[in-house]
């Protein structure tokens, strides 16, 4: 029987979780159950590199600094790589988000098997330098994998910041991003006046207007794209809550409800990779899932539509 995804996070929550699993900690890089089949991967339009498809957010959930919590998010970055995933997206608007990631990455020492994601939110060209600077030295690396202007601040000073550390080879991709409907029609603007490696964008099964036009603009411009916000901060769970699956969620190898939501995400052609916001073991091990074995395709997702718009105050 399928998971929900309180009973996923119960059955693998720490060490003694694991065990129930027959794992321990530093044996999930080796374990048939945890590896299965491997991640879908899709290609970054502008460079042809593929990147598995679902990765990590750390807004709110990684801005801590108890030891325990931190302890938590070691292990779940560490796994993270070990199961095959690789991007990883933070922000210095995340409190202390991007400083846990950077110290984190550098005790694992793992950096070089992950696709470093981050941002600038500022104004002005020098205050955009000194910010992306401090995020150099925060995730203690000499090359970040994607900087992205954050919420369209100050969007065409950064961008030409930004290409020209890009040709410096200082940042291998660029983009912008936004988690507001009220900034679609500027968003739009930018997708069709600039050159963009990536957008991020909110998009979710329960907040599905990015699908109207800036998921196909995107795939018009050779964008990649990023999703966050994939649960729409909890709505979704609240939405079906103790119910089981549908049944016909066997048809795209979905086993719980978090799956069930990325995978409508994913079934998107032009989406590159999902970010749900990942600090617990269980919620890694679900998340991952869905980036295993088959996605919906258009007619299943507009069964999965229909069944969640028939939902009691969905």
């Amino acid at each position: 029987m399928p998971l929900t995804r309180r009973e996923m996070l119960r059955v693998t929550a720490g060490a003694g979780a694991l065990t129930a699993l027959g794992l321990r900690p530093r044996e999930l890089a080796t374990s048939a159950p945890l590896r299965g089949s491997p991640l879908l991967e899709r290609a970054i339009p502008s460079s042809g590199e593929k990147i598995p498809v679902v990765g990590i957010g750390t807004a709110r959930r990684y801005d801590v600094a108890a030891p325990a919590e931190l302890d938590a998010l070691r292990e779940v970055l560490a796994a993270f790589g070990r199961l095959g995933g690789k991007l990883v997206d933070t922000a210095p608007s995340y409190g202390r988000a991007e400083v846990v990631v950077g110290e984190l990455v550098r005790e694992i020492g793992n950096r070089e098997s992950l696709f470093l994601a981050t941002k600038v939110r500022t104004e002005g060209r020098q205050a955009g330098i000194d910010q992306m600077e401090e995020s150099f030295r925060r995730l203690h690396t000499e090359r970040i994998d994607l900087m992205q202007v954050h919420n369209l601040v100050d969007v065409e000073r950064q961008l030409s910041t930004l290409r020209e550390w890009k040709a410096a080879g200082r940042v291998r991709y660029l983009g912008v991003t936004t988690s507001f409907h009220r900034q679609f029609e500027a968003f739009e603007a930018v997708m069709r006046a600039e050159e963009l490696d990536f957008i991020q964008v909110n998009y979710s099964l329960g907040d599905r207007v990015a699908g109207e036009r800036i998921l196909p603009l995107a795939a018009d411009r050779g964008m990649a794209v990023l999703v966050n916000l994939p649960y729409a901060r909890g709505r979704l769970f609240q939405a079906v809550g103790d119910r089981p699956l549908p049944a016909w969620a066997v048809e795209f190898d979905c086993e719980s409800w978090g799956q069930f939501f990325l995978k409508f995400i994913l079934g998107h052609p032009a989406v590159t990779c999902v970010i749900p916001g990942t600090a617990k073991m269980g919620y890694l091990l679900d998340n991952v899932g869905a980036a295993r074995r088959r996605l919906p395709d258009a007619e299943q997702r507009r069964r999965m539509v229909d069944f969640f718009e028939s939902l009691p105050g969905a």
